[in-house]
């Protein structure tokens, strides 16, 4: 009977059949949404109320290196139009697992097992749970972000301190 309660504890802990499932997402790019235009009877003096084509502006991107889990994709860090920040993870491909986080980090990115735990050895910005372990998804950053402050990325496993990939973020 101890035998079956320590089994079915370290399953519950390990959550070992998270590896073998994979939660594919696929969000398009983030923008904002224009302002409205002016009424046609208010004056213009020659400024368009068109909205403004740019779009989001990458800030830095980076290429994700394989940790404790093979890990493939890119990261983009983008400014929006109305000035806020988003964390973009672009062809995600990692293992599952449990307690996936997202980390915005001032880490430096190491090869090796010489990287895999340095992420929460200083500053750090946890952007939510990983939404899939596979695809295209969108992280917002809190306001008060110091966006510059930070110079990486990892894909975090919460439950064993230690990251499954993580890119440098180089500047734009």
């Amino acid at each position: 009977m101890a035998f079956a309660v320590v089994l079915a504890s370290g399953l519950v802990w390990f959550k070992p059949w998270a590896l073998w499932v994979d939660e594919t997402v696929n969000e398009g790019l983030p923008s904002t949404t224009p302002a409205a235009p002016r009424p046609s009877h208010a004056p213009s003096a020659g400024v368009s109320t068109a909205p403004s084509p740019s779009g989001p502006t990458t800030l830095a991107q980076g290429t994700f290196i394989s940790h404790e889990h093979t890990t493939t994709g890119a990261v983009k860090l983008l400014r929006l139009e109305d000035g806020t920040h988003t964390l973009r993870l672009e062809g995600l491909d990692t293992s599952n697992g449990p307690d996936l986080r997202v980390w915005l980090t001032d880490a430096p990115v190491k090869e090796g097992k010489a990287g895999w735990g340095v992420f929460d050895d200083g500053k750090y910005v946890s952007l939510g749970k990983l939404k899939g372990n596979k695809g295209d998804q969108n992280y917002v950053l809190p306001a008060d972000v110091d966006v510059p402050a930070y110079t990486s990325v990892s894909i975090w496993c919460d439950r064993f301190d230690v990251s499954f990939g993580a890119a440098e973020l180089v500047r734009a």
